[in-house]
């Protein structure tokens, strides 16, 4: 392996870099252009059993601290992602969106050709359905059934929690399931941002997932917590929020972070930006390996 290199779930990657679900991973087009790029791996838009629309627009906007999103998880179902694996030239995560336990099981029957499954229990954008990964006993509902009927390769994707008691809990229950990884954090749950004097966004009144510079202290406390609570474990974690640049990157990793996904900042630069990431983290890792540096996050 090389210095960039890194191994997520005994999948060799080139680098730690890639994109998050949600972001330039819809269309045919858009994967393509992640499967030329310079990402480590590659990951689907959360995907439910067939087409779904998703919310009325507009239903994204940016400034320059971040993004506001409420897209309402548009996808071409479960059969085009699974088919585009055909074509991965890079290591291939599904996204798979836990709108009810029934359509996830039925989903999880028909994916194929892919590397890894990454469980999204957090999306916010949902008009009523609450994010599963907040309620710890309909999870470990869910979790039971899911890997009593598959042995399949799964990692959740969860929502940010802000409270000791709430990583601790659910470390609880993501330990009791042969889980691979997880992926912390999706977008900070309804928030509100206005242009001018009006809403950015149309749905749900204008609330929607935060992304971008907005999130990134509260991602990189949610990859620490989960580092340590889990580091007796062999479940790896994928940093997500306000990576724009190779420090975001290199701060992620030391928190714990296996690999990291970039969101707003790959929507607003295009795929070009991870090579320009790459660069920045080598020269903050220099001679050293990413395994070397992870968790290394210096306490008083």
């Amino acid at each position: 392996m090389g210095r960039m290199s890194v191994s997520l779930c005994g999948i060799e990657l080139s680098n730690c870099v890639m994109n998050a679900s949600g972001c330039w991973c819809r269309t045919k087009e858009e994967l393509d252009d992640l499967n030329a790029s310079n990402s480590g791996a590659m990951v689907s838009k959360s995907c439910t059993l067939n087409y779904r629309k998703g919310n009325d627009n507009p239903r994204y906007h940016d400034n320059e601290l971040g993004s506001i999103n409420s897209m309402g998880m548009p996808n071409e179902g479960i059969d085009f992602y699974s088919k585009y694996g055909l074509f991965k030239q890079k290591p291939y995560i599904i996204s798979v969106g836990a709108l009810s336990l029934d359509e996830t099981l039925k989903v999880l029957e028909r994916v194929k050709n892919y590397d890894l499954i990454e469980l999204n229990v957090s999306c916010p954008n949902i008009v009523g359905k609450p994010q599963l990964g907040y309620d710890t006993v309909e999870l470990d509902r869910y979790l039971d059934i899911i890997f009593s009927r598959f042995n399949l390769k799964i990692g959740l994707k969860l929502p940010p929690y802000f409270d000791p008691i709430h990583f601790g809990q659910v470390a609880e229950v993501i330990k009791k399931y042969p889980v691979k990884f997880i992926t912390v954090i999706n977008s900070l749950g309804n928030g509100l941002i206005l242009k001018d004097d009006e809403v950015s966004i149309a749905p749900k009144g204008g609330l929607g997932g935060i992304g971008g510079d907005y999130c990134k202290p509260t991602a990189l406390a949610n990859v620490r917590q989960f580092y340590e609570l889990l580091k007796d474990t062999d479940i790896d974690i994928i940093g997500c929020g306000g990576i724009k640049s190779g420090r975001d990157v290199y701060e992620h990793i030391l928190c714990g972070a296996t690999a990291v996904q970039v969101g707003t900042h790959l929507v607003k630069s295009g795929t070009e930006c991870f090579s320009r990431i790459l660069n920045e983290l080598s020269e903050y890792v220099g001679d050293k390996s990413l395994n070397e540096i992870r968790g290394k996050l210096k306490v008083y």
